[in-house]
């Protein structure tokens, strides 16, 4: 296996002393989970933050082992990771993509849509710019992996907060019963955190 593409790091979780396993989404190939040595260090750990899009470059010896990685920057979401509500938005949809979707199996329109909502997380004036995109790829999520069609009917805008609020129930409502319903834990913690702040505003 010889792979080198942009990606979108879903998640990175600490392996052995200065190592990480990273979960990877690509066009081509969908979620990759990958070993990057040295990926806790002084120069990697800013790199392998969830959120971030990076060059990846993953090989494997034998079909059936975890390929190590090299990444390289291409844009950090750093700067809005100190940002309360940003961050949470952040933390929640790259989980949820990391969580939701199988390894190895393309999903070229939720590559692009994510790309899109983290754009928009970070560069929209406000949360009503972004939450409408988010809700949408919680949707188009869902359709991709089989579960149906659950875009919100109605106006493509909410008129106020509690309307917002409202459609981000219903499709954690739809989230908790279909692809997270035997790990939700973590992860939907992170949307009720999300939820606690969107209220906020």
């Amino acid at each position: 296996m010889h792979i080198r593409a942009p990606a979108i790091v879903c998640s990175a979780r600490a392996h052995a002393e200065v190592g990480v396993i990273v979960r990877l989404l690509t066009a081509d190939h969908g979620l990759v989970g990958a070993y990057v040595a040295g990926g806790r260090g002084r120069q990697l750990r800013p790199v392998v933050i969830p959120g971030n899009l990076v060059e990846a470059e993953l090989h494997a010896r034998a079909e059936g082992r975890m390929p190590s990685a090299r990444v390289e920057l291409v844009a950090s979401r750093g700067p809005w990771l100190t940002e309360p509500l940003p961050a949470a938005a952040i933390a929640w949809i790259t989980g949820l993509t990391a969580a939701a979707l199988p390894e190895r199996h393309a999903y070229p329109a939720l590559y692009g849509a994510l790309s899109g909502v983290l754009d928009a997380v970070c560069h929209a004036p406000s949360a009503r710019g972004w939450v409408p995109g988010l809700l949408a790829y919680e949707a188009l999520l869902l359709r991709e992996l089989g579960y149906g069609d659950h875009r919100a009917r109605g106006a493509p805008e909410f008129s106020d907060t509690a309307d917002l609020i409202a459609g981000f129930d219903r499709m954690g409502i739809v989230l908790n019963r279909y692809p997270l319903a035997d790990r939700r834990g973590d992860v939907m913690a992170s949307r009720a955190l999300l939820r606690e702040r969107l209220a906020r505003i």
